[in-house]
């Protein structure tokens, strides 16, 4: 998963977009390090330790890994997308903000 996410970081730099990430590890040392080793750009937070820390419980996720898509104004646009259809998902959405 991470080579596409970096992919689309690549892709979308000078655009309006980021991707945020919660990781639900019970190691957080071992989390860290595997962060480092697979060249993670973006924000990522810790949650807790456990599936069911506030964050994964606060968005409703019941499964890993969970793919949320977010417009210009926060609205849950796409979930649980991959690959070409992520890419997709988020050319068009920053085509439409283009469009403002």
């Amino acid at each position: 998963m991470y080579p596409d996410e970096r992919s689309l970081v690549k892709k979308m730099e000078g655009k309006p977009f980021v991707i945020l990430g919660i990781n639900s590890d019970a190691d957080r040392k071992a989390l860290k390090k595997v962060l480092a080793e697979e060249r993670l750009t973006w924000r990522s937070w810790w949650d807790g330790g456990s599936t069911e820390g506030p964050i994964a419980s606060r968005w409703g996720v019941s499964g890993w890994p969970t793919t949320y898509v977010l417009d210009g104004h926060g609205v849950i646009r796409y979930k649980q997308i991959r690959g070409p259809e992520l890419d997709k998902a988020v050319e068009q959405l920053v085509k439409e903000l283009g469009k403002r």
